[in-house]
């Protein structure tokens, strides 16, 4: 494997569904490090970007929550 991309052949998960997994771990992993940005607009009491911040968690949660949706359809053989 000289591309570097994982095919099943190595793991036995086929791209499409680790991407997904790993789609849903990026997104709570940005989840988590945006609460600490929001933290750090709040104390320079920067609301605009605090709010920017937070909004762009909630999308994330969102991205999250769809993937572990699909994801459990597709471990489920739906």
């Amino acid at each position: 494997m000289t591309s570097g991309a994982e095919t099943g052949d190595v793991t036995g998960t086929q791209d499409k569904d680790y991407n997904l997994i790993w789609y849903v771990e990026a997104c709570l992993n940005n989840a988590l490090r945006l609460a600490s940005y929001i933290e750090d607009a709040e104390r320079a009491k920067d609301t605009e970007v605090a709010d920017l911040f937070r909004k762009a968690q909630a999308d994330s949660r969102k991205g999250a929550e769809l993937g572990k949706k699909l994801l459990r359809a597709r471990l489920d053989g739906g």
